[in-house]
């Protein structure tokens, strides 16, 4: 008897061990998926477009493929590469995330001149037929390459604010909830947006009471602003995001000017309001932070033009002309 005692005893004290490293897991993931906000919105900006011109049936379904295609890019690919580079090569990971800045910074700087030097219209006005299932093929692949790459800094940012000395099995379940979750949140979020038109068309018909039939109508022109409103945000995250990745690289590499002036600023901006520093001097952080990262995406528009994207084509191929 005593020695079943002892035996219950133990398994209960295995079972705090593990119940507090699920714990620590849930909190490491929930941590460090914070972190990658500026990818993830603009992964959900940037999602609704490849459903758009499709039959609304055919939505939900592309949404769904995606998704998986996403889930499949960070547990299969994403997520053993984080691990290796972890184990065998961690001073890869500053320089890794800095290259994903740029690519953050790129896109959204570009979509910013783009506002102001719009893209010229397509020579081409003829119409071609195409087939629907083929098309739907290639958008679904088209959106699972965009979401490698994004997927490919979210997780990089989630490596990078995992603690190393928990063990690869922690670090590895951390990576895996976070990478989930962030997935789950991001398509989950984008269904709900590519039907939220298709729901408000149908309160404005079957609707009984007017207020009803009036909330469907309101939903349907809310939408096009709200998309609006999500590709502004996107984009401002994306330049902030990958402002402050470039910048943080910076200071690790030794050039710290940069990255000690935007936090001494912060500090003195949130002193002199002496109301809620905390967000004051975030604010201050991210707003200096957005300058940088427009700034560098600027720069880096006319390098990618001009020999990135032929160098690209050149290895590729391709003869596609640079934007």
């Amino acid at each position: 008897m005593s020695g079943l005692l002892a035996l219950l005893d133990d398994v209960a004290g295995i079972a705090k061990v593990a119940a507090a490293q699920i714990d620590d897991i849930a909190g490491q993931a929930a941590k460090a998926g914070a972190k990658a906000a500026g990818a993830v919105i603009d992964d959900a900006a940037v999602t609704p477009k490849y459903v758009h011109g499709f039959a609304p049936a055919r939505e939900l379904p592309i949404v769904g493929k995606i998704a998986l295609g996403s889930i499949r890019n960070k547990l299969l690919i994403l997520l053993p590469a984080a691990l290796l580079l972890s184990a065998f090569a961690p001073w890869l990971i500053t320089p890794l995330l800095m290259l994903g800045g740029s690519y953050l910074c790129f896109e959204g700087a570009e979509k910013v001149y783009h506002l102001f030097r719009p893209h010229a219209p397509h020579a081409d006005g003829q119409v071609r037929d195409v087939d629907p299932e083929h098309l739907e093929e290639q958008k679904v692949k088209g959106a699972i390459k965009t979401d490698f790459i994004l997927s490919a800094e979210i997780m990089t940012i989630i490596l990078s604010n995992l603690d190393p000395d928990q063990g690869i099995w922690i670090e590895a379940a951390a990576l895996a909830i976070a990478g989930i979750g962030i997935t789950v949140a991001v398509y989950g979020g984008v269904a709900l947006i590519v039907k939220a038109d298709d729901f408000g068309l149908w309160l404005a018909r079957v609707g009984n009471l007017s207020a009803t039939r009036a909330l469907g109508r309101g939903i349907v022109r809310f939408m096009p602003w709200f998309m609006k409103a999500l590709m502004v945000v996107g984009t401002a995250a994306m330049i902030w995001v990958g402002g402050s990745i470039i910048l943080h690289g910076l200071d690790v590499f030794g050039l710290h000017a940069p990255y000690d002036w935007i936090h001494h600023q912060a500090e003195v901006v949130a002193q002199a309001v002496a109301r809620w520093e905390g967000f004051i001097a975030w604010a201050v952080t991210a707003f200096f932070d957005g300058i940088f990262g427009l700034a560098y995406g600027l720069l880096l528009i006319p390098l990618a033009t001009w020999v990135i994207n032929p160098v690209i084509g050149a290895l590729t191929g391709g003869n596609k002309p640079a934007h």
